[in-house]
């Protein structure tokens, strides 16, 4: 950390970026005698007086105010920035007040990456400038679909254990701490089947593949696949026709709803009278890895009566070539904790997998961005949540995919959907572990 500007009322501080922030940086910030910090990256060019962001924070009660920059949108908080990359531009101030609580709450393990994240989840009050405060150059030009698995990559495995950490210790804090002992174990279904559920809208050049590696599945139970053809226009629909007609086990939806997102489609297939006891997803541009895929999901379910099975995918481009980062297998997940760490991370994998009734009782938001990690956070707070480490499912990249290239402002309204997940989400885990402990005295 370097200083750039003393003044009696501010420090201004350059670091080489905000996530780089330590335990020992929190520490000598906390003995200066000034009210506020800014801290800055390289490249920050600041717009108007600093007292001028200084006073809109302290009309507002911030204790770390934010500003985005051109080209670059941010979000409001909501509730808690639970997500570790939560996106405070490259400039934040911050008061004396929230660097003293949280030097106070550091745990006594020094903090290489994490003090960031530990010093916002300290804040009890944010501040979003509606003007830009500062001009800066964007240096991570990678699209959107490069850089959504940063936080699973193995090179950051110490990164995200003491990102975990920290997230662990604030959620005890709170009383939101949710412990595996209070998981539920389902019985096993009276008859054992299957269903894949393939939602569809305008993949005439994948959904033939799609279909006939569901369709390949080998498996000692009975299943089926009900595709959700979302009112296709591309040819997507005659394809769907010509395969259901000579594939018994293909059940062709169309609903009658214009209005559904994805998770609208996964309703509409569980709640058809084909669905089996088991639901699986697969994507309408993606393929399991073997004819395998369905049972070893199944199975999964039959150890502990898990709720959702969650598998493991390999990235390829779409001759099915491995691309970087390979696996993707979150093996941040344990089942001590990894309900409490899903409120960090930003995806829980894939493939996917349900049982029906849960499904019923509680449907997918319909939207089509996040609604299965909005299942994944609630179902893992009541019922195990069961791991495939091996890779089930081939994830295919290429010029179609709907997440391969997205805007800015489209990336930030996804993650003000997730936080919106995350802060429901904590709210729910405050109650349910109040009535636990209340059980318990």
């Amino acid at each position: 950390m370097r200083l750039l500007l003393k003044n009696p009322d501010y420090l201004l501080l350059e670091i080489p970026s905000l996530r780089l922030l330590s335990s020992d940086d929190l520490l000598a910030m906390a003995r200066q005698e000034v009210p506020f910090f800014f801290i800055s990256e390289p490249g920050v060019v600041v717009q108007g007086e600093l007292k001028d962001w200084i006073r809109q924070a302290l009309n507002e009660g911030a204790e770390l105010s934010y500003s985005g920059y051109e080209g670059h949108p941010v979000i409001p908080v909501q509730g808690h920035p639970f997500r570790d990359d939560f996106d405070f531009g490259k400039m934040v101030l911050v008061s004396r007040e929230l660097v003293a609580r949280a030097v106070e709450l550091l745990p006594e393990k020094s903090l290489k990456w994490a003090a960031f994240y530990h010093l916002k989840l300290c804040c009890s009050k944010f501040s979003l400038s509606e003007m830009p405060r500062y001009s800066a150059v964007e240096a991570d030009t990678r699209k959107s679909g490069e850089k959504q698995f940063d936080y699973v990559n193995p090179s950051q495995r110490e990164v995200q254990i003491e990102m975990e950490e920290i997230l662990t210790a604030f959620l005890h804090r709170a009383g939101a701490l949710l412990k595996p002992e209070n998981r539920q174990a389902l019985p096993v279904p009276p008859q054992i089947s299957a269903t894949v559920v393939i939602p569809v809208r305008n993949r005439v050049k994948t959904i033939a593949d799609a279909v006939r590696s569901a369709l390949s599945q080998q498996a000692p139970f009975p299943f089926n696949v009900i595709v959700v053809d979302n009112h296709s226009t591309d040819g997507t629909t005659e394809i769907l026709r010509e395969l259901a007609a000579s594939a018994p086990n293909l059940v062709h939806l169309i609903p009658e709803r214009t209005d559904l997102g994805i998770g609208g489609c996964w309703n509409e297939a569980v709640a058809d009278a084909h669905c089996g006891a088991y639901v699986v997803q697969l994507d309408s541009d993606d393929l399991y890895s073997g004819p395998d895929t369905l049972v070893k999901m199944v199975e999964a379910f039959q150890k502990r009566g898990a709720g959702m099975v969650i598998g493991s995918y390999r990235m390829t481009d779409f001759q099915l070539q491995p691309l970087p980062p390979g696996v993707i297998d979150h093996r941040e997940w344990t089942d001590g904790n990894g309900p409490n760490n899903a409120l960090r991370i930003n995806g829980l994998g894939a493939p996917r997998a349900f049982r029906r009734e849960l499904l019923l009782a509680h449907p997918f938001p319909n939207v089509s961005y996040g609604e299965d990690y909005a299942m994944g956070l609630l179902f893992s707070e009541n019922y195990w949540l069961e791991r495939v480490w091996e890779p089930v499912y081939c994830c295919r990249r290429w010029e179609g995919n709907s997440d391969a290239a997205l805007s800015p402002e489209k990336v930030a309204a996804n993650n003000r959907y997730k936080d919106e997940l995350r802060q429901q989400a904590f709210e729910r885990r405050l109650v349910m572990v109040a009535k636990v402990s209340s059980q318990e005295l």
